[in-house]
């Protein structure tokens, strides 16, 4: 779809997801939340992705939602039976959680590439994304509290269990912004770069070795670590034993022992492409 919020390149097992609406801050017009789903979707039906890395154009990395498109939205709360208005922006709120849930949900791991400003739905963005990585002109900020509402599409679920508790409560009360600097030494990015192009490089590279892994058991570690974070410890050890009952002894594994005994690099087969027998 040329006129799409979001385009997507697959390369040497590197899936580039990029936002590319710099001119207009890549700010979060209707299009986008479904060209996000769309976009992920469509990554299910390449194989021969095995990472996703997340980036932007243009001197931010988003502005977040854009207020004069949903601006229709404020007025239709405005009319018809209350009961049935806030029960339509319940799932209103829900299709717009979706948006990012295919990030969260995505079964390979996906890493985020911050330059500039990432603002209010931008970082309900990157907390679903695995890892993360800024410039050091990077800032966040958790813009819902400053125009008088509650964050609703992931951020206060998911970024406490990525920065410590009080810092992500300051900045979710506050509004305030978050530099590239405190962002790293609170443990919301891994790295910090001097501009965009050398954090691309970077990234690129640790994507390229994550790609250089078995696929099947890198999609296996983000199950796990997903599942761990939603469950208790022993649900977590409960679930890996299960799952390795069905996935240890595959052809990734012998093929890891043999190129390690040949002295050569492995080389792994393509994950499957999902059926399609139902989809939404």
């Amino acid at each position: 779809m040329a006129d799409r919020t979001i385009s997507l390149e697959v390369k040497d097992h590197i899936a580039h997801v990029v936002l590319d609406r710099g001119a207009a801050l890549n700010t979060m017009v209707l299009a986008f939340w479904q060209d996000m789903v769309d976009v992920f979707k469509e990554l299910d039906d390449i194989p021969e992705a095995r990472v996703v890395v997340l980036s932007s154009t243009g001197k931010h990395f988003t502005a977040g939602l854009d207020l004069n498109a949903f601006a229709s939205f404020a007025g239709d709360m405005m009319q018809g039976d209350p009961g049935r208005v806030r029960e339509q922006l319940r799932r209103t709120v829900l299709e717009m959680q979706e948006t990012f849930n295919v990030i969260d949900n995505c079964r390979l791991p996906v890493l985020a590439a911050i330059q500039g400003g990432c603002i209010g739905g931008g970082v309900d963005l990157i907390s679903a994304c695995d890892m993360r990585y800024c410039t050091d002109d990077a800032w966040f900020c958790i813009q819902e509290i400053n125009i008088g509402m509650t964050a609703d599409v992931g951020t206060l679920q998911r970024l406490p269990h990525i920065i410590p508790s009080g810092v992500m409560r300051e900045l979710a009360y506050t509004g305030r912004r978050l530099p590239a600097d405190r962002a790293r030494e609170v443990g919301l990015v891994n790295a910090v770069y001097a501009d965009q192009d050398a954090m691309l490089a970077d990234v690129m590279a640790i994507a390229a070795e994550i790609a250089s892994k078995s696929p099947l058991a890198v999609v296996g570690t983000k199950e796990m670590l997903n599942y761990t974070r939603d469950h208790t410890v022993q649900e977590g050890l409960g679930y890996i034993a299960a799952w390795q009952s069905g996935m240890f002894l595959s052809g990734d594994l012998m093929e890891t022992m043999q190129a390690k005994a040949q002295k050569r690099e492995p080389e792994f087969e393509n994950l499957l492409p999902a059926r399609k027998i139902v989809r939404k």
